[in-house]
Formats: C-alpha cells, structure tokens, sequence
C-alpha cells in the first residue's frame, strides 16, 4: 500500500521546534537553555509574542554582560527572532538575554548579502561567496543536447576559503546540477514521469518566480517557486508539482552553515505517486574534482563510506575531497522530522554524487491539498570533516535548543 500525505504533514517550513510565549509588555526576558549538548555557532530560534510581532526591528542584549547580540526577524506564523550563538553554552547550562524594540547599531552593508546579477542570486558573508542559486535557465554545453537546459537549482556552493564544492552539468552527467531535487521513478495520470534523467525528456524542473529576498547581520536568504513538469501529457506540458525553496545562509564565518526547505504540493487535482526505486529526491553533485573515487569519498554519521553507506540511514552525510591541493567537503543533515526519518541515502559506488532518497523502503503518494516538506541543513568546510562539529550541528536539529520567557 502506498503511503499518503494528509494534509497536515509539515504545514510550517522553517526550522528548529522553539517554545512559545505569551504576550507580554515592551521587553522580554528570555532564557536560552542548552539542554544535554554543548551549543556553540548555531542559529536561535524564538517565537515573538504579539507585542513584538510589529515591530520592524528589535535590540537583543545579553543579561549576564549587557553586550548587544545581531537580532532579525523571520518572518512567518509567527514571525521569529533569530539570532546566532555567538559564545559556546555548555550542557546543561542557561542563558539569559533581553529582546525590546528598537534598532541596535547596524553596519553601513549587511553581515550577509543578497545580490541578483540577472542570472542568479548570489549570497555573500562579508564579501565572501557562499552560493549562487540560478534562477535563469542555464544551456548545457553540449548544444545538440538542449533538453539539458535547466533553471531552479543551486550552484556553486563554496568553502570558506573559496574552493567550489559542487558541480553543474558534467560531463558524464549532464542532468545532475549542484543541489537539486528530482523524483526519477514517479506516475502522474497513469503516465511514468522521470523528473531526473532530462534526456528521456519526459519530465522537467523549473523556476518559476522570486518571492522574497533578504538580507541583514544574521542571515541572508530568499524563496522561490520552482515547477515539476510533465513533458508526456496528451494536451502538452502540464504541471505536476508546484515547489517552493526557503533557504537561510547564517554568519558564520569558521564553516558555511545554511538550511534549505523544500515544500511540495499538487498543482493539479492529480496525485503524483513516487515509486520504489534506489534512488532520487534532494541530491548533491560533488566538485569535478572529486570525479575520480580515489580523490573524494563520503563519509555518515554512522562512520560508512562509500564502500558500505549506500541505503544505510545516517542522521548526516559528508562529501570530501582534495581541490586544489587540499581538502574540503560539504556535510548535509538530514532534519530528524523529515518522512520516513532516518532517510536512506543512496551513496553512489563511484562518482561524487549522493541523494536522500525516501523512496528506497517503498512508494508513496503525494496527494491534492497535501504538503510534502523536507528539510535540510548544510555545512561547508576547509580541511577534513571535524566529527565533533558535525554531531554539534546534529544535536542542534535532533536535540533543539529551548528558548523561552525567562525571570523578569
């Protein structure tokens, strides 16, 4: 039996499950506590009661220094306060701070930049590049190929110190774009629909709109809408799914941290059913770099590799390799309230590619009115993979921080 979405599943995007609060006056106290974990240079999450929904800007300050901390709104139902965790907390400790309306001091540019050069929008931390997402359609090199062309996914990512992680188009593999979502073994109207592999040309993805952009000392980040195609309708092309990405790059500067959410709905009164298959969904393609098996590898949080993680369900997935001369890797976390969490990966045997492919253990439907959300957490880094931070950034989703209204 095929499982079915309700319409329930998962009708908030973003991000980390954060307590909840009461209106109150003007300022608010508020407690962070860390829980079982260390915490340290993760985003902060809170819930603003109504006093403060209105607010255009707000002043956070730290209890126990009086220190202002870089605050910004999120906005969303309700809007959140979001903040970076400047200064590790350790288990079982508390902190406190105080959030009142007002501007703190801002610099003359943003911490974290949003810029659209007419093919993409770029995001920057202090002028550094993080990643393009191509919102315009990019040709295939290979001209006679054009069913190759493709808008809506994100490339390049990059590591702090400037290396490109991902890869667009290569040469073996020309369908394969950076950080992509495809379903390759689905059925729309009776119909097989593979949205993947672009040369049986039978399914497509593009961009459709920008629906937001921001910027500011906390994160930057943007929403777009984003289109799953039926190429094989007897009418013509017809939507299949409509999609939508939320993506939030944070400052922080020792390792890119960034999240993206993935909310797909019917744009017909048609399901659309993705069948058993061994691979598909959220993917990434690893640097052309890392082509050759013996120069890049991946490695889960349960200790796997490539020789022995595939269809394995780790909590995450880090893909390395040497670029440049040295090494660097992107860690991707699967969130724990995804479907069928744990997901399984499939870990390609040879190439520098991986996907969260949630379909391995058996089909589903994806129904009319129903939301299907998934979301992911993303790390760039130099050098090879600290585990120790890789499982901090695992707990933070696993294991969330709880932010609440502390003492006066």
């Amino acid at each position: 039996m095929p499982l079915r979405f309700s319409a329930m599943l998962g009708l908030v995007c973003l991000l980390t499950p954060v307590a909840r609060c009461a209106d109150v006056a003007e300022a608010i106290p508020i407690e962070l506590d860390a829980g079982p974990r260390d915490r340290h240079a993760i985003p902060v999450f809170f819930d603003l009661p109504e006093s403060l929904q209105s607010r255009a800007a707000l002043r956070l300050v730290r209890g126990d220094t009086g220190r202002p901390v870089a605050v910004q709104v999120d906005p969303g139902s309700p809007p959140r306060a979001v903040w970076m965790l400047d200064e590790p907390l350790p288990a079982g400790q508390t902190r406190r701070y105080r959030l009142a309306p007002g501007a703190a001091a801002k610099e003359p540019q943003p911490s974290v930049a949003i810029k659209d050069d007419g093919q993409r929008l770029v995001v920057r931390i202090g002028g550094r590049p993080v990643l393009a997402y191509n919102h315009a359609v990019v040709p295939c090199p290979d001209r006679q190929q054009p069913w190759f062309d493709r808008s809506g996914f994100i490339h390049p990512v990059f590591s702090p110190a400037g290396q490109v992680l991902t890869d667009a188009m290569p040469p073996d593999h020309y369908h394969q774009h950076g950080l992509m979502f495809a379903w390759v073994n689905s059925t729309f109207e009776g119909r097989p629909v593979d949205f993947w592999n672009s040369k049986v040309q039978q399914g497509r993805i593009e961009h459709v709109k920008l629906v937001e952009v921001c910027e500011g000392d906390v994160f930057a980040g943007f929403t777009v809408e984003l289109a799953h195609v039926d190429l094989t309708a007897p009418g013509g092309p017809k939507k299949a799914l409509a999609e939508t990405w939320q993506v939030r790059v944070y400052h922080r500067t020792d390792g890119f941290l960034f999240d993206l959410c993935s909310t797909q709905r019917c744009a017909s009164k048609s399901p659309l059913v993705v069948n058993e298959y061994h691979y598909g969904g959220m993917a990434f393609r690893g640097a052309r770099e890392w082509f050759d098996a013996r120069s890049g590898d991946f490695l889960t949080s349960e200790g796997k590799t490539r020789a022995d993680g595939n269809h394995t369900r780790p909590g995450w997935v880090d893909a390395h390799g040497v670029i440049g001369g040295r090494t660097a890797g992107l860690t991707v976390f699967s969130f724990p309230d995804n479907f069928r969490s744990p997901q399984p990966v499939r870990l390609h045997p040879e190439k520098p590619y991986f996907c969260w492919a949630a379909m391995v253990p058996g089909s589903f439907t994806i129904e009319p009115a129903a939301v299907y959300v998934s979301k992911y957490r993303y790390y760039a880094h130099d050098n090879p993979l600290d585990v120790r931070e890789a499982e901090t950034i695992w707990h933070a989703l696993a294991e969330p921080l709880i932010a609440r209204i502390g003492k006066p």
